[in-house]
């Protein structure tokens, strides 16, 4: 399992690129990763300001344990080959690119990050949230092994669609899904959309249980009062665990008697079972130590 699907990337929180005092409060939160944004949450007049303030940020090593990420201007954009640059010379862990809509979108980014001098481990974060990337999400996530995460925009792709935002997100769920299976298919992370209503604590915890068991590896947030529930549902329970574990050692119990059959709980467990119980063990062990970081720090 690479480092890429290991990392927990539970809450993914946007930051607004604009707001100093933001940026600064970003380090004490328990997010599993930062968008610092200069797209949508950043006016154009203000595009230039925020684009220096952010690169300093991303350069600055201040954010400790937290992935840090630049989301940059749409290709097309009067502002996207400067915010390109910036980011390059910035070396965020990742530069997320909005309205990713074809494989030669991804190359295109890929160049210019290279021609600007970004470091190796800077990745691309995928945007896809238009009909088109969703049928083409296959190519999008295969384009470039630089591109490690496809990141859902489902206010866009409502949007685009002419969907209602509804509980459950039946409009949705086409989208979802061509995407997860992108993302399953090409060994790559992929995150849930934005819940647009903060104060909906309910409706918000409801949609993360819904992202956990579509198999999404964590949710996209808009407000920070949104971390600590997002980081509790995807990460493994308790009993996740405990089965997990029980799966494992009945299975290598069987394997060394030499028996074909092993049950758990009164359940047939075979090879798949295991592998999604060592992911399950895996997880859980990055997250803990992803806890244990979040306490030194203060």
């Amino acid at each position: 399992m690479s480092d890429a699907i290991l990392r927990p990337r539970r809450s993914v929180l946007y930051m607004p690129g604009a707001n100093e005092r933001a940026l600064e409060k970003a380090k004490s939160l328990p997010a599993d990763a930062l968008i610092l944004d200069l797209e949508d949450a950043v006016a154009p007049d203000a595009k230039a300001e925020a684009r220096k303030r952010v690169a300093a940020a991303a350069a600055s090593g201040e954010y400790g344990f937290r992935e840090l990420t630049i989301r940059v201007n749409a290709p097309g954009t009067a502002w996207h080959d400067d915010d390109l640059r910036a980011a390059a010379e910035a070396g965020p862990d990742a530069v997320v690119v909005p309205k990713v809509e074809s494989a030669d979108t991804v190359r295109a980014v890929e160049r210019a990050l290279e021609a600007a001098g970004a470091p190796d481990r800077t990745a691309i974060w995928a945007m896809v949230e238009t009909p088109r990337a969703m049928l083409d999400a296959r190519a999008v996530a295969a384009a470039s092994e630089r591109l490690t995460v496809l990141v859902m925009g489902t206010n866009d792709l409502a949007k685009e669609l002419h969907a209602e935002h509804v509980p459950g997100r039946a409009p949705l769920l086409t989208g979802l899904s061509l995407a997860l299976l992108a993302a399953r298919e090409s060994g790559k992370v992929i995150l849930d959309g934005v819940y647009n209503d903060v104060k909906d604590a309910e409706g918000f915890e409801a949609e993360c249980v819904q992202g956990r068991q579509f198999g999404f590896d964590g949710k996209t947030l808009i407000h920070p009062s949104q971390v600590a529930p997002c980081n509790r549902v995807f990460a493994p329970s308790p009993e996740q665990v405990a089965r997990a574990q029980r799966i494992i050692d009945a299975f290598e119990e069987a394997t060394r008697e030499g028996r074909g059959v092993v049950t758990v709980d009164g359940r047939l467990i075979e090879n798949l079972h295991v592998e999604d119980a060592r992911r399950i063990l895996a997880l859980a062990e990055a997250v803990a130590g992803r806890r244990s970081r979040i306490v030194s720090s203060f």
